[in-house]
């Protein structure tokens, strides 16, 4: 195996990525090649599906199932060798049914086909122990000898980005929103990918195409939030449990929640978000199930402590689940859509039943905790409304400066950064939050500022959308571009997603963004130099450090 697509990977003084029999993550060598193969796979569908544009064929499943996929290979999402291998068999079919239909097209207009990509010459076999065979000739790192370090971090910085905007075009499409040109674009990128392209330029032209692809597909995801559960406004979340029944949902899909929520009416069960779940409680249509009783445990990192003390059934909706079995609920945690585990019993269609019946065999929590709120809420028509108050804030000199501290959490001890600069930044500044970043500091009372609270959580790591629409409006108000105004984003990444959003913003030419709490292995010292160059990305350092750095540079 080799995969340095996260945060977590291994790193020594002479190697970066996990390339052992498991991954930091739990991800078998087995798992972590047929992956790697799926991903070739997906490549050959999307060089005839990008094809088949030029004659007008267009099969929106294959579009649909090709983000679904290719989503499964992200961090922490599904570690069962027999639904991966599954998965490339799917993309052999519907490969080889867009193939058909390219060739007879081509024949009928009597047009040449386009030469085959790297990824769309090879033959993959359905057989588990033959398709492994091809992993050495697939790795990310393939032939990584003959190819320049540089060329190999530029191909996965697109590819990991690419993974992101395919997560999120999935959480859409989950909520009816999809658009042929952004499957198409999506196509395009893939197949330049399979050729394994060693142009530094196109590389980077490619990446940033990436950022620009994912701005649309946000845009196309606050649709299908807004339109299935209505625009979120600032709701008071208990933090604390409720004696009752119970059910825990993670992950990120809204759409899972409303079911189990429907589902759950009138039988005594709770309902609990977890992590990235904790925007729901937002949504006029998902909070007005009064058995949506609030939030139970912190980020992603801590759920085999925090699951294993949770007294009922567990749903994971979308990534971020770890090993079930370290903390002993593997019994009682289900999985849902591409989200796979071993031995974890998976939930197909959209009947709960049998979390229901789990959560009514456990024993619940038996009496409720002192209550303990937090507020969210804020996501872009909220900030929309009130931005006016807000620019009458920052004309008056009450508002001086803002400050955007989020995006992904993990287990490192350098994480403890975000907590500190959330803490330290100057009372006069107002601190937008969203990811499962948040929970370094959310409990927090950082007070307000006439009214206007001094912790504004955005929501989930996608609704980086709405805190670029306030920083739009901003900016078209003061007559300046963003990089004028006085805001600094604070990002911390773990996986492919937090990835893609960077690669949004810079797309937008955002610039003199702090990352952390490191960079990814996969950048080489070169690539880091060129992103530092061009986009003034800066690695956090400490926060005392980084806030003189650009409160100085304020009143420079």
């Amino acid at each position: 195996m080799f995969c340095i697509q996260c945060e977590q990977t291994i790193t020594t003084p002479t190697a970066k990525g996990c390339s052992y029999a498991q991954g930091m993550c739990g991800k078998t060598a087995e798992v972590s090649d047929l992956q790697d193969i799926l991903v070739a796979a997906l490549q050959r569908v999307s060089f005839w599906a990008n094809q088949g544009r030029q004659y007008q064929l267009i099969n929106r499943q294959i579009d649909r199932w090709c983000c679904q996929s290719f989503f499964s290979t992200l961090t922490n999402v599904n570690f069962d060798p027999e639904r991966i291998l599954s998965y490339i068999i799917e993309a052999n079919h519907y490969a080889l049914l867009l193939e058909q239909q390219v060739v007879a097209a081509a024949q009928q207009a009597q047009r040449p086909l386009a030469p085959l990509t790297y990824a769309a010459k090879m033959t993959y076999p359905t057989n588990k122990a033959e398709l492994l065979e091809l992993a050495p000739l697939v790795a990310l790192n393939c032939g990584h000898e003959q190819v320049d370090a540089d060329i190999l971090g530029a191909r996965l910085l697109a590819l990991y980005g690419l993974k992101g905007a395919a997560a999120y075009m999935e959480h859409a499409a989950v909520l009816g929103q999809v658009r042929d040109d952004i499957s198409a674009e999506y196509h395009r990128i893939m197949t330049i990918l399979g050729n394994n392209p060693n142009d530094l330029n196109t590389l980077v032209t490619l990446s940033l195409d990436i950022g620009r692809l994912n701005y649309q597909v946000m845009q196309m995801l606050d649709l299908g939030e807004t339109t299935a559960f209505g625009h979120p406004t600032p709701t008071q979340v208990n933090t604390q449990p409720i004696a009752g029944k119970c059910i825990l949902v993670s992950g990120h899909d809204f759409h899972d929640l409303r079911l189990i929520l429907e589902q759950t009416q009138n039988t005594g069960i709770n309902v609990y978000t977890h992590g990235e779940m904790l925007p729901a409680h937002a949504y006029p249509e998902l909070k007005k199930y009064p058995h949506l009783v609030g939030n139970f445990g912190s980020a992603w990192q801590n759920q085999q402590h925090e699951f294993a003390n949770f007294p009922g059934a567990i749903v994971m909706t979308s990534n971020c689940i770890i090993n079930p079995f370290v903390g002993q609920y593997a019994d009682r945690i289900f999985t849902r859509s591409i989200v796979g585990w071993p031995g974890v019993t998976h939930i197909e269609g959209d009947d709960f039943s049998a979390v229901i019946d789990s959560a009514l065999n456990q024993t619940g929590f038996t009496y409720s905790q002192i209550e303990h709120f937090i507020t969210i809420g804020f996501a872009r028509n909220t900030l929309m409304n009130v931005a006016p108050t807000v620019i009458e804030e920052i004309k008056a000199g009450h508002i001086n400066h803002f400050f955007l501290i989020g995006g992904c959490d993990g287990g490192k001890a350098e994480r403890h950064y975000y907590t500190d600069m959330a803490s330290k930044v100057p009372t006069d500044s107002v601190i937008l939050t969203l990811g499962c970043g948040k929970y370094r500091f959310n409990k927090q009372d950082f007070g307000d500022i006439h009214g206007i609270p001094r912790l504004l959580d955005i929501g989930q790591c996608n609704d980086a959308y709405s805190a670029i629409q306030l920083a739009l409006a901003l900016a078209e108000t003061f007559k300046c571009s963003v990089n004028e105004l006085p805001l600094t984003l604070v990002l911390s990444w773990f996986e492919q997603k937090a990835i893609v959003i960077l690669l949004t913003l810079l797309s937008l030419g955002v610039k003199g963004i702090y990352t952390g709490p490191t960079m990814p292995a996969f950048l080489t010292d070169n690539l880091l130099s060129f992103l530092q160059s061009e986009f003034d990305i800066r690695m956090t350092t400490d926060a005392d450090s980084d806030l003189a750095t650009i409160l100085s540079a304020k009143v420079a």
